[in-house]
């Protein structure tokens, strides 16, 4: 089946002041804020493109503002919230509940411009064969997250939001004993050097 692999999209509500808090000094306030919401609908587009499966628009807090369910119905996408919890259980029970209902299930944020719909429907493909996928990221972390079941202990006691989030999910698989494919290191856009890797015209 090509519609059988769900896609999470992890989001914020793009607020100024709230959004991309670490680009603010490059961008100012407002100019984050709407490049935040610029790779919110990038990232929609492409998982909704990429057509593996139903797409998930899964926000933080609760169920999102105005802008996220605007965003939700324009693309046609579902939206919940991502709940209580620190990142890896919330991430974990979005792709759990997922799973329960397609045999494989993908996570990505918003950060990253190059998870381009050849990119989801590469990782969904490999799925088919690997327990889990993931793409690194430049920054020590990773963009994009897949599992064919569920395995809680690769969200739990990882350093979120550190250099060393990938490190140690490596050595969690090596553990754990699992097959699992790497797709190659991307970038995302968090600090004002990371601007570099925006495309063109998306910050204006």
């Amino acid at each position: 089946m090509k519609d059988d692999c769900a896609i999470i999209v992890f989001a914020k509500d793009p607020v100024p002041g709230h959004a991309k808090t670490r680009l603010i000094s490059a961008l100012g306030a407002d100019g984050a804020a709407r490049l935040a919401l610029r790779m919110l609908r990038e990232t929609l587009s492409s998982a909704v493109a990429a057509g593996t499966g139903p797409v998930e628009l899964c926000c933080t807090p609760d169920q999102g503002g105005v802008v996220l369910r605007e965003e939700a119905a324009r693309h046609g996408v579902e939206l919940n919230a991502q709940g209580e919890g620190a990142l890896g259980e919330r991430m974990y029970r979005a792709l759990a509940r997922q799973l329960a209902l397609h045999p494989r299930a993908i996570l990505i944020g918003t950060d990253c411009p190059s998870l381009r719909p050849e990119v989801l429907q590469h990782a969904a493909n490999l799925l088919r064969s690997k327990q889990a996928v993931f793409a690194p990221a430049c920054d020590g972390g990773y963009v994009l997250v897949g599992l064919s079941r569920p395995i809680p202990a690769l969200f739990q006691d990882i350093p979120w939001s550190t250099p060393a989030v990938m490190e140690r999910t490596r050595e969690r698989i090596a553990r754990l004993g699992i097959p699992v494919a790497e797709l190659p290191m991307m970038h995302d856009v968090d600090e004002a050097q990371d601007l570099v890797h925006v495309p063109a015209g998306w910050l204006t």
